[in-house]
């Protein structure tokens, strides 16, 4: 038996071919490369602010703020060494606070909370991201995945008489604010008609767990908050998506599908939908990241134990600590979550890394 060799004639493509795939995946790690050390650059800047700022404030920024914390109560000698270690201590060079300061983000440690004195801002955090997390997280996925099919459907057949509800409807909801959402909501179903609680993640007279009792309470208690963020934001999901449908379908590659007498559903979802979807993915990408820091006007609203709520009250009780910590983490996640929606369209989209 005698082993079969190509001609030279069929060898060169498939050379040439292994070349081009090889440029290909090196195009894509310098193009992941460099968005990777744009990203660690601005969080090393977002850091640095982070420090900088309340700094700048005149004279010491711990007997500033001890000074406004002395004017409502009485500043205990436990807080006044919290906030002390927190900014540094004045004697020490500004180089030296700084490293103070990212040894203590490196531990995690953010320091106590003086609106929530005693408790640390670290636990203060853990016991609300995951009231954030569940209720924004989810309410924004329902949210893209009901704009997004209601887009697909609106922008395959512009004009039509579902298209001329949906648009101006869509319109309207994108148009009203958060809070006069949530203010409607709360006046219509929990004070004229008292059909959910108007405030809190849960009723305090049940202790948290996986009971049946709790876990309904969670539901009512969320409802209203939900209702709120998903009738704002599904307008701009759909707008988007019918926008986006109504340029693809005109493309020449939609035109060819339909010449080759391919099912309608088929060119809609596979081949029209698909590539008109890729804003949309990257526009959830970057709302997932700023789900860390909650919907602050709808947790304030509602008084939801999330980080929008924790937010609040930091601000109204000038709580430094906690502000530092939430503002860090929200920007530090918002970073993560563009990185991630660039390093998709670098994968998906070869105009991205033309460059490279």
């Amino acid at each position: 038996m005698t082993a079969t060799t190509l001609p030279a004639g069929d060898a060169r493509p498939s050379a040439a071919a292994g070349g081009l795939a090889r440029r290909r995946r090196g195009g894509r790690a310098r193009v992941l490369l460099r968005r990777l050390g744009f990203y660690v650059g601005t969080a090393a800047v977002a850091i640095t602010l982070n420090f900088v700022i309340p700094r700048l404030m005149p004279g010491d920024p711990a007997s500033v703020i001890l000074n406004k914390l002395a004017q409502r109560s009485q500043v205990t000698p436990a807080t006044e060494k919290s906030i002390r270690a927190l900014f540094g201590v004045p004697d020490q060079n500004l180089w030296q606070q700084y490293l103070h300061y990212l040894s203590q983000i490196a531990h995690l440690d953010f320091g106590v909370s003086t609106a929530y004195f005693p408790q640390p801002v670290r636990e203060l955090i853990s016991q609300g991201l995951p009231w954030t997390l569940g209720l924004v997280s989810l309410t924004t996925i329902l949210a893209f995945l009901l704009g997004t099919g209601l887009g697909i459907v609106s922008g395959a057949r512009p004009g039509s008489r579902l298209d001329s509800v949906l648009a101006p409807l869509a319109t309207f909801l994108g148009s009203m604010p958060y809070f006069w959402v949530a203010t409607m909501l709360l006046l219509l179903l929990s004070v004229s008609l008292p059909v959910f609680p108007s405030q809190n993640g849960y009723d305090l007279n049940l202790g948290p767990g996986f009971s049946p009792a709790f876990v309904t309470s969670v539901i009512a208690h969320g409802f209203l908050p939900a209702a709120t963020i998903v009738v704002s934001s599904v307008g701009g999901w759909l707008l988007g998506m019918r926008n986006m449908m109504i340029t693809t379908v005109a493309e020449d590659y939609v035109s060819l599908a339909e010449a080759k007498g391919l099912g309608r559903g088929r060119i809609l979802l596979a081949y029209a939908a698909r590539n008109a979807m890729l804003p949309q993915v990257a526009g959830l990408a970057i709302s997932i990241g700023t789900v860390v820091g909650g919907s602050l006007l709808a947790e304030a609203v509602f008084a939801y134990p999330g980080i929008g709520y924790l937010f609040y009250q930091a601000v109204v009780n000038l709580d430094y600590p906690l502000m530092q910590a939430l503002f860090l983490i929200i920007s530090l996640s918002v970073l993560v979550a563009n990185f991630i929606a660039d390093s998709v369209y670098v994968l998906l989209d070869p105009r991205t890394r033309e460059d490279a």
